[in-house]
């Protein structure tokens, strides 16, 4: 892998390791200083996700390298591991209902439908409605998906009426604040199934037009391989799946007895790829930021690192309804160890620009 290979080639110059302690294996340091960064989330609408990996740095800018698409680049991801799972995406607030007593896809039409369309939706305080919508916490394969795991034998793979979500909004903005979609986006009806190692995919708007079928053959470089339903085409999203610590984004989590709902500022650590995370909170009166500046690699707990959900970091850095305005929390910071056992440490800086403007976060980091 690169981190490997540069820290390799940098070691005849020089080794620079620490230890947690004498009895443990050292901790390899990365080749970097570490970073200020600007996501390119691309404002209030925060039309973009962006994948960062901390430790490729760009030569020039010396900033960590960036990889951002629009939220409305994809729909489906298809999972690459042993586990054939269909992921929905959440950040642009799609959902998805089995169809019951389905068989025939063609005769699936609006009129079959009627009933279930009230009830595949997001963010409408429905606590049913997380049915429709992914496990939150991203804990695939094992955690569950709106649309069952995939079946060897055809004839048990369900037909599904898919919730396209929301188009990423146009229109202004008042300062400081967000908003997460624009234009909903129509209705779909889909059916995936095996083909060989990989799905095959059947896809169609529901009076039968735009019908499509795609094969999508699993790339284990990649956590899942993307398709977009409105291209007709499989698509690049994100990076390989150990070349990316952390995305920001727009995302659907939940609300206890409310259902779905739908958070900007969203930030999530690549559990799938490897990379674990979690929270040191400072009590009052101490200083957040001298304990930041102050934490080192021995202070590191790693009883306290999560992989099996990645809202670690999710939006608990950013307070967007103080009672001061909007604000990134001070007496909080963020402990990551990513897929080659590096680790960092990370705050928040800025939730908006200088104006006041949603959609423009920062965050300082050092290697551990």
């Amino acid at each position: 892998m690169k981190k490997i290979l540069f820290t390799f080639l940098v070691g005849t110059l020089f080794i620079s390791h620490s230890c947690i302690n004498d009895n443990e294996d050292p901790v390899a340091v990365p080749p970097i200083e570490g970073a200020v960064a600007d996501p390119l989330v691309g404002g209030a609408a925060q039309p973009n996700q962006v994948w960062i990996d901390l430790s490729d740095i760009d030569p020039v800018t010396k900033l960590p390298k960036q990889k951002y698409t629009r939220r409305t680049d994809w729909d489906l991801a298809f999972y690459s591991g042993n586990a054939f799972k269909v992921m929905l995406n959440s950040s642009i607030m799609m959902a998805a209902g089995k169809i019951q007593n389905a068989t025939d896809f063609d005769q699936v039409n609006e009129s079959t439908v009627a009933g279930l369309k009230n009830q595949v939706q997001v963010a409408n305080f429905n606590p049913d409605n997380i049915a429709f919508i992914d496990d939150v916490a991203g804990n695939f394969p094992t955690g569950y998906t709106a649309i069952e795991e995939i079946k060897a034998n055809d004839t048990e793979n369900g037909i599904y009426l898919v919730n396209m979500g929301k188009d990423i909004f146009t229109g202004s903005i008042p300062v400081g604040s967000v908003t997460t979609g624009g234009d909903m986006r129509g209705w779909k009806k889909i059916q995936v199934l095996r083909a060989g190692d990989g799905y095959k995919l059947k896809s169609a708007n529901l009076d039968g037009t735009e019908y499509i079928e795609i094969l999508i053959t699993k790339n284990p470089a990649y956590n899942y391989s993307f398709v977009s339903l409105n291209n007709k085409s499989e698509v690049i999203i994100q990076p390989e799946k150990n070349k990316w610590d952390i995305c920001f984004t727009v995302f659907t989590n939940t609300i206890t007895g409310a259902g779905s709902y739908i958070y900007a500022d969203f930030v999530n650590h690549n559990n799938l790829g490897g990379a674990g995370a979690y929270e040191v909170k400072i009590d009052a009166p101490a200083s957040g930021l001298d304990a930041y500046n102050a934490f080192k690699v021995s202070d590191i707990d790693q009883s306290k690192f999560v992989y099996d959900d990645h809202r670690i970091i999710g939006g608990n850095w950013r307070n967007p309804v103080g009672t001061n305005g909007l604000e990134v929390y001070g007496d909080r910071f963020y402990i990551i160890k990513d897929a080659d056992g590096y680790y960092f440490k990370l705050r928040f800086t800025r939730l908006t620009n200088t104006l006041g403007e949603r959609g423009f976060p920062q965050f300082e980091y050092k290697p551990l």
